[in-house]
């Protein structure tokens, strides 16, 4: 599995970019259709099922909606507020290397 930093944000039960959001590790399978991301099990949204709630992947147990995304280097991950995540242990060395210019674990060729 794919391990990457991600930007990811609950939107379910929030208005737009008001849900709590994260900078986290995130293992995604082989496809890149399915997310690991604190316990949960998230795939990725097809066709137009949340298109008016602006998700990517929801969480198949409870139904919970998530905007993933690579963070910014200008911090500007929340896609219309500015939003300041929490930003994990196991991600914090690799993001803050990110923010002072260094490529994302996985990511060194783009």
């Amino acid at each position: 599995m794919r391990d990457r930093i991600m930007y990811v944000q609950l939107k379910t039960g929030f208005d737009i970019d008001a849900g709590p959001a994260w900078i986290s590790r995130v293992r995604f399978s082989k496809t890149w259709r399915t997310a690991y991301f604190q316990g949960r099990t998230l795939h990725r949204v097809t066709g137009t099922a949340f298109a008016n709630n602006d998700a990517n992947f929801y969480d198949v147990e409870t139904g919970d909606r998530f905007w993933l995304s690579g963070p910014k280097r200008d911090q500007t991950d929340a896609r219309y507020r500015h939003h300041s995540p929490t930003v994990e242990d196991d991600a914090r060395a690799a993001y803050e290397a990110f923010l002072a210019g260094a490529p994302l674990p996985g990511r060194e060729n783009g």
